[in-house]
């Protein structure tokens, strides 16, 4: 642990959304970060789908700083879906969301999680190996930044201080873009 680490303290809380069976999420098979974060919450569909939002919704309350979702596959949808319709005091502690290889066509699968098709209320990155499937009209409405997935780390287990990194970018890149909005139109906003 280097000291910079020691002194500043992770800005925020990671929860992952796994899903069934998945052994070696995206995020750790190809980044090297953990395979869960500081919470956990298995992914489910179906009838059992309003369960799951109420174990996202108490993870997100119980972390003690901004929180970055991070999911892969229907996960992404998934979050997307609870994003979207989950209560605005739940959602506004969330930072931002990494989303690895959304798949495109959900709408008409059985476990779909389908969304009003609005963007995301908070920053979200997508990082998909394939990027032609991974748009699409549910996606495209998401408001993400598309990033090419196909970086890998060799080695050790990554912490998940550069997701943390990763986030602070593009939050930041989101607030300059919203203040030049503001600025051009109203140039005198900000004297």
């Amino acid at each position: 642990m280097s000291i910079a680490t020691a002194i500043m303290p992770d800005r925020f809380s990671i929860i992952t959304i796994g899903a069934p069976g998945v052994e070696s999420p995206a995020w750790n098979a190809r980044l090297r970060w953990p395979s869960q974060g500081d919470e956990h919450v298995i992914l489910e569909g179906g009838e059992r789908r309003s369960i799951w939002a109420a174990q996202l919704d108490a993870a997100v309350m119980r972390a003690d700083r901004a929180v970055v979702l991070v999911a892969e596959g229907i996960g992404c949808h998934a979050a997307s879906w609870w994003a979207r319709l989950s209560p605005a005091s739940y959602v506004s502690r969330v930072a931002g969301a990494l989303l690895f290889d959304p798949p495109a066509n959900q709408a008409d699968k059985p476990d779909a999680f389908a969304s009003p098709a609005i963007a995301l209320p908070f920053p979200s990155l997508v990082l998909a190996q394939d990027i032609p499937s991974a748009t699409g009209p549910a996606i495209e409405s998401w408001g993400s930044r598309l990033i090419d997935g196909h970086r890998r780390r060799d080695g050790e287990l990554r912490p998940w201080r550069s997701a943390h990194r990763l986030i602070e970018r593009v939050t930041s890149r989101v607030i300059e873009r919203d203040v030049a909005r503001v600025l051009a139109l109203n140039p005198n906003s900000y004297r």
